[in-house]
């Protein structure tokens, strides 16, 4: 059972030490709000890094029963999860786009995953796997417009797609994706952003000149969905965004863009007790009280997720009130100095939630710990309980 709170955000469960809330209804909500925005590309769900910590089979088949067509996964270990939940090709496209030699191209294969190739070595693995099971593949070819990172440089772009062509044309494989992803969607202006569109735009025209005949053209992320209409193609690939947080926090924040934080953080006071000034608070003494003091145990810790560059400076929110962490994050829990304040043992605290409510947000945390919002929800440990609500999938 749950109980009420104060913040307008969802209660700990009864005797939980710590949780994670996962609001589906607010997912889903990002996703029409989203597709909105793009009106004609079709939208890709990316569910990679266990939905960015929010638990992957519940956020993807909440995201297909909500109308997406299309997920997407870094590794084929994630995507051969959803395959093995229940998410059949019949529901939704799968693309996996993080490949290293030796992986389970075969199996991949008879589930039906879209294959990303950035390269001649991945292609040569991939056909073997082909005429191994006797299934052909789906291929997205990825280029390497500016980020610098996966992706196949335009010095051997013709190269490999004229193998892949003549792949296809045996009938090994079908090209049916052309892909790039960009370095800096986040900070609007940058010259690599147009610098990758002409990049881009040149290996398609290049690859269709050739003969490729794509079933989606692909390129934005999060910040390009948002805000780059240019680079929205045939279908756009939404991560942070889908999970309710501005991937362009400069610009606007969540709300800005019709979205809505979809985890919130809550653990639960496993102590407060009196200090006397000068004392010393957690490891290597980095926090001293300035004088007598009230300090609240949080149970919860670097091995939950918490990151330990929060030190004297993550917020929470306890009975409406903002404290900050005293001293060092410890692997399983850190201090608030309380400042004389002395809420009960239990009382929840609110580590980050939507902010609707004027709780801390996961950018407060970014900021504070001097990251992004991406990092602080992709490490909410394995140990912290995922709640969901608001879902109409089981």
């Amino acid at each position: 059972m749950t109980t009420a709170n104060t913040t307008g955000t969802a209660a700990l469960t009864t005797g939980a030490r710590a949780e994670a809330t996962i609001d589906l209804g607010a997912l889903r909500d990002n996703l029409a709000a989203l597709r909105e925005r793009v009106a004609g590309p079709e939208l890709m769900a990316v569910v990679k890094a266990d939905a960015y910590g929010h638990g992957a089979v519940r956020c993807a088949r909440e995201a297909v029963a909500a109308g997406a067509r299309w997920l997407g996964t870094a590794t084929p270990e994630e995507a051969l999860a959803l395959r093995a939940a229940g998410i059949g090709p019949d529901r939704a496209r799968i693309l996996c786009w993080l490949w290293t030699p030796g992986g389970p191209w075969q199996e991949a294969l008879r589930q039906r995953i879209d294959v990303s190739v950035s390269g001649r070595w991945a292609l040569a693995e991939l056909l073997a796997a082909v005429r191994e099971t006797g299934v052909s593949a789906r291929v997205h070819l990825k280029v390497d417009t500016g980020l610098g990172r996966n992706g196949c440089q335009p010095h051997d772009w013709p190269d490999l797609v004229d193998e892949a062509l003549r792949a296809q044309a045996e009938g090994l494989l079908e090209v049916v994706g052309l892909w790039s992803h960009f370095a800096a969607a986040d900070e609007p202006g940058h010259p690599s952003i147009q610098a990758q569109l002409d990049s881009f735009a040149a290996a398609l025209a290049f690859a269709e000149g050739a003969g490729v005949r794509p079933e989606v053209r692909h390129l934005a992320n999060s910040p390009a969905t948002l805000t780059l209409p240019q680079s929205h193609y045939d279908l756009v690939r939404p991560g942070l965004a889908m999970y309710g947080l501005s991937p362009v926090p400069d610009l606007g924040g969540p709300a800005d863009y019709g979205l809505r934080p979809v985890m919130s953080l809550t653990a639960r006071l496993a102590l407060v007790k009196s200090a006397p000034g000068g004392h010393g608070v957690s490891y290597g003494h980095h926090y001293t009280t300035p004088g007598p003091t009230t300090l609240g145990l949080v149970p919860v810790g670097y091995a939950d997720g918490v990151p330990r560059h929060a030190s004297n400076t993550g917020p929470v929110q306890i009975g409406g009130k903002w404290y900050r962490v005293a001293g060092r994050v410890a692997m399983d829990q850190f201090v608030v100095d309380l400042g004389g304040d002395t809420p009960g043992v239990g009382t929840e605290v609110l580590l980050f939630g939507s902010g609707e409510h004027g709780e801390p947000t996961a950018e407060d945390w970014g900021r504070a710990c001097g990251t992004i919002s991406y990092e602080i929800i992709t490490r909410i440990g394995s140990r912290v309980p995922r709640r969901y609500v608001g879902g109409v999938t089981a």
